[in-house]
């Protein structure tokens, strides 16, 4: 500028608009992040990313436990309860049993720390159609289900999904994926940080929009179904009859709730579940043949 504020002869405008750096520094992190921290998953083989041991996610399981129970009617007497821990005992001893052999039919790395697993059964007075286990093998049934579950089979089709979400460690590995959301997220503004105001709702809006509907929901529906095969699997070790899991995701369906569309949700829709528990049939019989003297129902 010259002295009377007038735009000096010759003057360059400085350009206002993205930087590319804070994009770079994240893009590198995101590769040592990415290769540093990979492990295969028991029971699947698939590799996953994961930065927090199995002890620190059974830490935080057991506080978010605490929490719920104590916030929550919990029933103690009558014979639901002894039955909804009966079915979680035979899905807890045939996990290890489900484990090695996948390990010996299929070469996949028995590689869970049992060490980090402190088992416990609630049962939860509530209309809620829900059931949880949260990470060192809290698990929680709420009253609502059992209608849905209509039968033992189905209850377990329900219990050994949730318990193989803590097997599979999803809770640590949806904490190290938020984790890079949150630096990508930094780093994006930071490199919008010059543009124009509206720009930068726009391109922060959209980013978030790619990470929800690129990154976040698209890993949160695989966990799903990845935890749907597993809990078939342990459901048929456990000598429960895995052909009741497709026929509870049918009485789901018939629950009729307002969805979002699939790709909207973090979760499979019922038809998708339903065709790949039908898939994954077989294998399902042929672990239940192997573990158990008599045939499924």
């Amino acid at each position: 500028m010259g002295p009377f504020g007038d735009r000096a002869a010759g003057g360059v405008q400085r350009r206002r608009g993205l930087k590319f750096w804070p994009i770079l520094l994240f893009l590198g992190y995101l590769g040592y992040y990415y290769f540093s921290h990979q492990q295969s998953a028991s029971y699947t083989g698939r590799k996953q990313l994961i930065d927090t041991t199995a002890e620190q996610e059974a830490a935080l399981g057991l506080q978010s436990y605490r929490e719920i129970l104590s916030q929550s009617r919990v029933v103690t007497s009558g014979d639901l309860p002894q039955q909804v821990r009966g079915i979680a005992q035979r899905l807890i001893e045939a996990a290890p049993k489900v484990e090695q052999y996948l390990a010996q039919t299929a070469n996949i790395p028995a590689s869970t720390d049992w060490s980090a697993f402190n088992w416990d059964v609630s049962l939860i007075e509530s209309d809620q159609v829900n059931a949880f286990c949260l990470p060192g093998g809290k698990i929680a049934v709420y009253t609502g289900i059992i209608p849905v579950a209509k039968n033992s089979d189905g209850l377990a089709a329900i219990m050994g999904h949730e318990i193989a979400h803590a097997l599979l460690r999803h809770g640590g590995e949806r904490m190290a994926q938020q984790k890079l959301v949150q630096i990508g997220t930094m780093a994006a503004s930071m490199s919008v940080g010059e543009m124009d105001p509206q720009q930068q709702r726009m391109v922060m809006a959209a980013i978030g929009a790619g990470a929800q509907y690129g990154v976040l929901l698209p890993f949160s529906r695989d966990h799903e179904s990845e935890a749907d095969k597993v809990g078939l699997l342990l459901a048929a070790a456990a000598c429960f009859n895995p052909q009741e899991a497709p026929k509870l995701w049918e009485r789901m369906a018939a629950l009729g709730n307002q969805k979002p569309p699939e790709f909207m949700s973090t979760h499979p829709a019922e038809a998708t579940r339903i065709q790949q528990l039908n898939a994954w049939m077989p294998e399902a019989e042929q672990v239940r043949q192997h573990f158990c003297s008599t045939p499924a129902r």
